[in-house]
């Protein structure tokens, strides 16, 4: 059985049947399928289409397909070219002839972008909610890591101290921004497409508003042509998954870094680490590592789909068939990463002494040269002092508050005896405590914000 055969003499060849059949990857939108055919059978029966009696066969007939697809007991069958023909086939199976007249108005071209539509909805709040419990992770690191203090980075050169809380929290906020886009994109792939036909539209009264909010659509598509080929949603995941991955990768070869002797800032517990075959003492970020690893990934899936949309004339092409593999490989591959890193993130060990051993003097030079500006210097003289500052005990081989106060006077005459209390990294974490500053109150304000939006 096919749903196009009629107007074809000869079979399809053997090889251009396997290339053309979606079956093994599209079956993941069964429950999607059966529940866009409920509601078009509903419809039609609304538009007359359908006597009731048929529509109750039908529907019937439907839910036990979904009964069992849900126990894992549907039986495809060689000739199934997709999840459409399966489900019309094992339909008519069960019901009979009626099933004929489920696909009345309907082209597969709406059916499809109905079903992965329909799909796409019913993944997003599991990938919401792993994608909370890592900002959860992060969070909690926060909370429990308070008060240390680490060299802040920019260049990867140490610049100025700022709190460890603070450094797990820009990450929570990239990740903040990643869940609330998904929620937009959800909100905008929530249009129905179902009605539109092939691209022209159904030609029989069915009410697409009833429709929509039957399967739990927020409005419906106003152009049947669009709607058969728009593939935004599919695009936007992609984005969203490329992009998230991006976040975790930034936030993995932090963690990397960190955990190496060299910084020796943190250490990755066992349960999230793996060894080498060769050499004995190592301990391997692989968790992390492949994280960045399957940025790179989600990057490709974004690209691959936007290539394949980018020459499409208008309506359907069967290049769409192309949509869906990407998407589910994305989703699945965030599933399996996030709640993974949750776990390394909670189980890993801080080091404070080696990130204290990391701050240095030179790193409070910018404080050096807001002394002279709370003197009364203009900042653009007070910095070129502070760098004087920093080349005099560069070539005295010494840190920065070793210089004398005469060494400190003979660069500036607003130096005074006080000048050594600007090199406390905890005191010049203090000062920033504007809000988003990484002050310990701007901090702690800050932990409420993201709790708040953790919800």
């Amino acid at each position: 059985m096919t749903l196009w055969g009629g107007r074809f003499k000869g079979e399809l060849d053997r090889q251009a049947w396997a290339l053309n059949a979606s079956l093994s990857f599209d079956q993941r939108l069964a429950q999607q399928d059966v529940r866009g055919s409920l509601a078009w059978a509903r419809a039609l029966q609304q538009a007359r289409v359908l006597s009731a009696e048929e529509c109750s066969q039908i529907c019937t007939g439907l839910e036990a397909v979904a009964q069992e697809f849900r126990q894992g007991i549907f039986v495809f069958q060689p000739a199934d070219e997709d999840i459409h023909t399966a489900v019309e086939r094992r339909l008519g199976e069960l019901i009979g002839p009626a099933a004929g007249k489920l696909h009345t108005g309907r082209s597969r071209n709406d059916q499809v972008a109905t079903d992965f539509r329909l799909w796409l909805l019913d993944a997003v709040p599991g990938v919401q909610a792993a994608l909370a419990d890592l900002q959860g992770a992060l969070l909690e690191r926060a909370e429990q890591d308070f008060g240390m203090v680490m060299p802040g980075y920019t260049h990867l050169q140490r610049a100025q101290p700022i709190l460890l809380s603070h450094w797990w929290l820009a990450h929570f906020w990239a990740l903040q921004r990643d869940r609330d886009r998904l929620g937009e994109l959800a909100d905008r792939a929530a249009t129905l497409p179902l009605g539109s036909g092939a691209l022209a539209g159904a030609p029989f009264a069915v009410d697409r508003q009833v429709l929509a909010q039957e399967l739990g659509f927020a409005r419906i598509s106003p152009n049947s042509l669009d709607a058969v080929a728009d593939r935004d949603f599919a695009a936007e995941f992609l984005f969203f998954a490329a992009l998230h991955g991006v976040h975790l990768s930034r936030l993995a070869e932090g963690v990397v870094l960190f955990s190496t002797a060299e910084f020796g800032f943190i250490e990755l517990s066992d349960a999230y680490s793996t060894g080498s075959s060769l050499m004995p003492q190592k301990k391997n970020p692989d968790v992390f590592e492949l994280a960045r690893g399957k940025a790179g990934t989600l990057v490709g899936l974004l690209t691959g789909l936007l290539a394949t949309l980018k020459g499409l004339p208008s309506a359907y092409d069967k290049d769409l068939q192309e949509d869906k593999q990407p998407v589910f490989a994305a989703h699945d591959t965030l599933l399996a990463l996030l709640p993974v890193l949750g776990g390394a993130l909670r189980s890993l060990a801080v080091r404070p002494d080696r990130m204290s051993a990391g701050l240095d003097a030179a790193m409070l030079a910018t404080d050096l040269a807001d002394y002279l500006v709370r003197a009364g210097v203009p900042f653009r003289h007070s910095h070129q002092v502070a760098g004087q500052a920093v080349r005099l005990a560069a070539e005295k081989q010494q840190p920065l508050d070793a210089l004398s106060l005469d060494e400190f006077r003979s660069l500036h005459p607003a130096f005074g005896p006080d000048v050594y209390q600007v090199f406390d990294p905890q005191h010049s974490a203090a000062r920033r405590d504007v809000p988003g500053g990484t002050a310990p109150e701007a901090v702690r304000a800050q932990i409420v914000q993201a709790k708040t939006a953790l919800g």
